[in-house]
């Protein structure tokens, strides 16, 4: 029987590549996308599929109904956005609403549906995380709310790990990659970043639970 990889933002970017390699793996793919046209993209590549936007409270909720009697292997929470003013501006509402609803809530009321599934099949379940949610090596404001959400989603992750102990909850850096996210300019192409992440969370050992990993391998030395 094959393992099964669920992939929770898999419309475009890191989560589209993340279906593409587990499936050429072999592995059986479940995916979460927000629109028609990613639902179409994602199925081509063999996955299947469910229309969740992870910025709506009421569109998570029905997720674990929907996975009902799964075992998951590896979850992936990749989904993410970012708003990129520093600290010379103060953020609006809607910005900080935006970024924290996708980054730090959805992962909060997806993880409580589907770590038990992970937990039950002794497997991993990571999140995207970044080394811009690091305090002790900050050298920039620069997207300051998004730094902020990424270091709370490192607690998040860090702290349901007690409630899951059969489980390993991770968050993982996937480096500054050439997505739209990243920019043309990034220093890391997709493939190289999802096949690092992959390799990492292969090799897993107890002493990772609740930790920040890098995609190269490195584990946080500092949070």
């Amino acid at each position: 029987m094959s393992s099964t990889v669920l992939v929770i933002g898999a419309s475009r970017g890191i989560g589209l590549e993340f279906v593409r390699q587990y499936r050429d793996a072999g592995w059986r793919v479940i995916a979460t996308v927000r629109d028609e046209g990613a639902r179409e993209r994602v199925q081509a590549l063999g996955a299947e599929v469910h229309l969740i936007d992870v910025a709506q409270p009421a569109s998570v909720s029905g997720l674990g109904g929907r996975l009902d009697g799964e075992r998951i292997d590896v979850a992936l929470y990749v989904a993410g956005v970012i708003r990129r003013p520093g600290a010379l501006v103060a953020p609006t509402q809607e910005d900080f609403d935006a970024v924290m609803h996708t980054n730090v809530l959805g992962a909060m009321q997806v993880l409580t549906q589907v770590a038990p599934m992970v937990e039950q099949a002794g497997g991993v379940f990571a999140f995207l995380s970044s080394s811009m949610s690091q305090i002790g090596s900050v050298q920039s404001s620069g997207s300051w709310i998004y730094r902020a959400s990424k270091s709370a989603l490192n607690m998040v992750v860090a702290a349901a790990q007690n409630d899951y102990p059969r489980a390993t909850l991770v968050t993982i850096d996937p480096g500054w990659v050439q997505t739209d996210m990243g920019g043309a300019s990034a220093p890391v192409k997709i493939e190289e970043s999802v096949s690092g992440m992959r390799s990492v969370l292969a090799s897993l050992t107890p002493g990772d639970k609740g930790q920040l990993l890098h995609y190269d391998g490195r584990r946080a030395a500092h949070w």
